[in-house]
């Protein structure tokens, strides 16, 4: 008797609600002071809130559930659960945000947002937003992101940010960065950047940055990078750097730089160890199986060890290779043959080893 009694009165009820939404009547409320069950497009709610579309939201605390997609000029804000069938979206939610296909924030999202398909913010994210293909953030992100296919943020990132083929920043980046395919960031990079494909950022890289193919960065490099075939940097490059083909700095490299086949900079400090070695001024160790050089006018101070040493400058320190030339030396040249043009007559080329004191 009680059930027949519970159905035939949820019966009624359902009859009720569908005749007065028919009527035109915005929802349904079983409410007091706006604290309840709303069913329809109410504008405030504590509690649940079931909507076909919105449109008309301006608070929800509690749960809100929308049937479908909601209307482009809906701008209700959302603190608790907001459950997409297929989408959600609002002005603004804190709390956790899932949609089947996807998730449209205007302004700021806080919290956990899931989108099937993709999810995006309008301004700032803090949380975490995963969207199954992509996800866009207009603005910062702080906290976890991540794209099945790609993400972008339009600002600053600080946490975790990982998209399967591509992620792209904007603004500055701290923390870890992974793109599938490549990374990049228009400003500065602090962290861990890792590109299957490339990296790069606008302004300096600092931390430790991994590509397949290639590793750019406009201004500084500092810290540990690992590149399939180069780095590349306007700046100086401070670290341990290890690439297949080429390293190449406008500024200084510092410290370890390792390359199949070239390493130049400007001016270099510590060891270089590539086929070919060029710079302008060089301090410490160079090998260079191949081919080393000191532009026109440049000085090497240290250790060079090459089958053709070519300093166009001075040579300050020790060089060993097939053939050793020094337009001025200030030490010890042994190869089979040994240039040094400040010494006189005779003694400019010898055999075995040349050696001269620059006063």
């Amino acid at each position: 008797m009680k059930r027949s009694l519970t159905i035939a009165m949820a019966g009624a009820f359902l009859l009720g609600a569908s005749s007065l939404l028919a009527q035109g009547t915005r929802s349904v409320d079983l409410t007091v002071n706006n604290v309840g069950i709303s069913i329809g497009d109410s504008r405030r709610v504590t509690g649940l809130r079931i909507n076909y579309r919105d449109r008309d939201l301006r608070e929800v605390d509690g749960i809100n559930v929308t049937l479908w997609v909601p209307h482009e000029e809906s701008r209700g804000d959302v603190r608790g659960l907001a459950i997409g069938l297929p989408a959600t979206g609002a002005r603004r939610i804190d709390g956790i945000a899932a949609g089947i296909i996807g998730i449209g924030v205007h302004d700021r999202m806080r919290g956990l947002a899931v989108g099937g398909i993709g999810m995006g913010v309008g301004e700032d994210m803090r949380g975490i937003a995963l969207g199954g293909i992509g996800m866009g953030v207009g603005q910062d992100l702080r906290g976890i992101a991540a794209g099945g296919i790609g993400m972008g943020i339009g600002g600053e990132m600080e946490g975790i940010a990982i998209g399967g083929l591509g992620a792209g920043i904007g603004g500055d980046m701290r923390g870890l960065a992974v793109g599938g395919l490549g990374i990049g960031a228009g400003g500065n990079a602090t962290g861990i950047l890792i590109g299957g494909l490339g990296a790069g950022v606008g302004q300096d890289l600092k931390g430790l940055s991994i590509a397949g193919l290639g590793v750019g960065a406009g201004g500084d490099v500092r810290g540990v990078t690992l590149a399939g075939v180069g780095l590349g940097a306007g700046g100086n490059v401070t670290g341990v750097q290890v690439a297949g083909i080429g390293i190449g700095a406008g500024g200084t490299l510092k410290w370890i730089s390792v390359a199949g086949i070239g390493v130049g900079a400007s001016r270099i400090e510590g060891l270089a160890v590539a086929s070919a070695v060029g710079g302008e001024n060089v301090r410490g160790l160079v090998i260079a199986p191949i081919y080393f050089r000191i532009a026109n006018g440049g000085r090497m101070n240290g250790v060079n060890v090459s089958a053709f040493n070519n300093v166009r400058g001075t040579q300050q320190g020790l060089a060993i290779g097939i053939f050793n030339y020094a337009r001025s030396l200030d030490g010890l040249q042994i190869g089979l043959l040994n240039y040094a043009g400040n010494k006189r007559g005779g003694t400019r080329l010898l055999p075995i080893a040349n050696y001269a004191r620059k006063r």
